[in-house]
C-alpha cells in the first residue's frame, strides 16, 4: 500500500474504541454484518429501464448471502422476458455481491437487483422480523394457483372509454355496462387453472365454461361488450 508524503509525516493517532456496524434485523435476529455471508433474507424489489418502456419485479431468497430463489416477473418489453429467462438461471447460487456485478441482460432486471441489494443490506427485506425467515419457494406464493403473475392491462382514450383487458383474476372476456354506459363489472377466465385443467385432459371449451366468473354487478348488466373488439 502506498501513502503520500503528507500522510508518511503526520504522527499517529490512536483509534479509539470501535463498536462496529450497527445491528440490522434479519429472519428474526440481530446481525452485525461485516461480510456478504452475515446476510439473509427475502425480499422484492421493482426495476425499469433507461427508456423506461419496461419494468421488472424481482424477488430473491437470500441465505447465508447466497441467492437460494429468484422469481423474475417482467411486463411492457418482449426482449424482457428472454432475458428474465436468463436471469431467473443467472441468479440463484451467486453470492449478493455477485449478483450486484453481473450482467443480467436487461436494464430493468439489473435495476431491480440494485433496489433489492440496497434493501437487503440494510436490513429491509420483507422477513426482518420472521423468525428463520421463509422457506424456498416462498416466492411463488406471489403467483397463487396456476403460477401466474399479477398483472394489470387496462386502456382508455377520451373517444372510447377504458377498457379491462386482464385482471388480478384473470383474463377480461367481457365488460358490463349500466344504461349510462358506465362499467360495473366484468367477466374474466382464471388462466392458470384452465390451463392446468386441459393438460390433465379436460376438454378446452369446458374448461373454459368452468374457469370463468364474474365480478361485481355483472349480472345487472344492460350491455354487455369484449373489451378487444367492441
Amino acid at each position: 500500500m502506498e501513502y503520500s508524503h503528507e500522510v508518511q509525516v503526520m504522527c499517529p493517532v490512536a483509534k479509539g474504541c470501535n463498536h462496529g456496524p450497527a445491528p440490522i434485523p434479519e429472519e428474526g435476529k440481530w446481525v452485525r454484518a461485516k461480510e456478504i455471508k452475515d446476510i439473509s433474507g427475502l425480499t422484492h424489489g421493482i426495476g425499469w429501464c433507461a427508456p423506461q418502456q419496461g419494468g421488472c419485479k424481482l424477488t430473491l431468497n437470500v441465505k447465508d448471502g447466497i441467492i437460494q430463489e429468484a422469481l423474475v416477473e417482467t411486463v411492457g418489453c418482449s426482449g424482457m422476458t428472454h432475458s428474465a429467462a436468463m436471469a431467473s438461471e443467472i441468479l440463484p447460487g451467486k453470492t449478493l455481491l455477485e449478483a450486484l456485478n453481473t450482467d443480467l441482460v436487461c436494464d430493468a432486471i439489473n435495476t431491480a437487483m440494485r433496489e433489492l441489494f440496497l434493501q437487503i443490506v440494510y436490513g429491509r427485506t420483507q422477513s426482518a422480523f420472521s423468525e428463520g425467515g421463509l422457506t424456498i419457494g416462498a416466492g411463488l406464493e406471489d403467483l397463487g394457483k396456476g403460477l401466474r403473475s399479477q398483472i394489470g392491462t387496462m386502456y382508455g382514450t377520451v373517444a372510447k372509454g377504458p377498457r379491462y383487458l386482464e385482471m388480478a383474476e384473470g383474463y377480461v372476456t367481457k365488460i358490463a355496462l349500466d344504461k349510462n354506459n358506465e362499467i360495473i363489472g366484468y367477466e374474466f377466465v382464471k388462466i392458470g387453472p384452465m390451463m392446468d385443467a386441459i393438460k390433465k385432459g379436460m376438454d378446452a371449451n369446458e374448461a373454459v365454461k368452468k374457469f370463468t366468473g364474474t365480478y361485481g354487478r355483472f349480472a345487472d348488466a344492460a350491455k354487455v361488450i369484449d373489451p378487444r373488439n367492441e
